[in-house]
């Protein structure tokens, strides 16, 4: 995962710059929550200087320092909110927390990067180890139903263009993807390609796999690591969870 991460930090950004419509649901859980918030896999800090603008105390880990750099230049644009904000470089598989939290968050496909069963549950478990009482752990995952029920495919998909901030660049961002169904690996080829003031092309691949996972195995992967499946929700509105669904949701408790 931090190779990938590490070639497209400069990109990430201006590519994610759409994905806002699961703020409100972390808004409203912070608001709810007793205690601090735990964003694994904080990134560049998508939700966590969202939430610390809201006035929440919130915490990150990320393996990835390219992507903590990218953090790093946005609170020194907004220093007032780094009094909310903590955030280490580490490993959410073996990192020992000395708080608790009252939230945790694996936001935005977050545990799709961890292939291996034993990454799973030796994440999962630690997880759990720092989760108050009281507290929630939120799971926000595609549904991997329509994924699987499609076609394959080889074709050279155009997923968005957009402006590289730092340079000014149209980047034209393409993919090229396989699903591996045995083994619920999802393999991406993103291909970005860069185009300067002159009309020059730059291309950079950068290779990617996801592993996804149904609702079932979730549920009893929660269950062997000390949770409780609560609810599960099929979009960021609170819609019921279904085959049709763009998103699994998962809100799970302490057992």
């Amino acid at each position: 995962m931090s190779a990938f991460y590490t070639t497209v930090a400069r990109f990430y950004d201006a590519e994610n710059s759409d994905k806002t419509d699961d703020l409100a649901i972390y808004s409203r859980l912070a608001a709810e929550a007793a205690g601090d918030i735990l964003d694994v896999g904080c990134g560049t800090g998508r939700v966590l200087i969202h939430l610390a603008g809201a006035g929440h105390s919130a915490h990150g880990i990320e393996r990835d320092r390219a992507m903590l750099d990218r953090l790093e230049e946005k609170l020194n644009m907004r220093p007032q909110l780094r009094e909310r904000i903590s955030y280490i470089c580490g490993d959410a598989l073996s990192h020992r927390w000395t708080r608790e939290f009252g939230l945790i968050l694996l936001t935005y496909n977050v545990l799709m990067h961890f292939h291996e069963l034993e990454e799973q549950i030796a994440l999962l478990r630690n997880l759990r180890g720092c989760l108050a009482a009281d507290g929630t752990l939120v799971i926000d995952l595609p549904n991997a139903g329509p994924a699987f029920a499609s076609e394959d495919s080889d074709a050279l998909n155009l997923e968005r263009s957009f402006l590289d901030p730092d340079t000014g660049h149209l980047i034209m961002l393409q993919s090229v993807s396989y699903l591996d169904r045995a083994e619920q690996i999802l393999s991406v080829e993103w291909i970005y390609d860069e185009i300067d003031g002159a009309g020059v092309v730059r291309r950079l691949v950068a290779p990617h796999r996801l592993r996804y996972f149904f609702l079932p195995e979730l549920r009893l992967l929660l269950e062997r690591c000390g949770f409780a499946l609560r609810t599960v929700q099929g979009d960021g509105d609170g819609n019921p969870y279904d085959a049709e669904s763009e998103r699994m949701i998962v809100y799970a408790v302490g057992i």
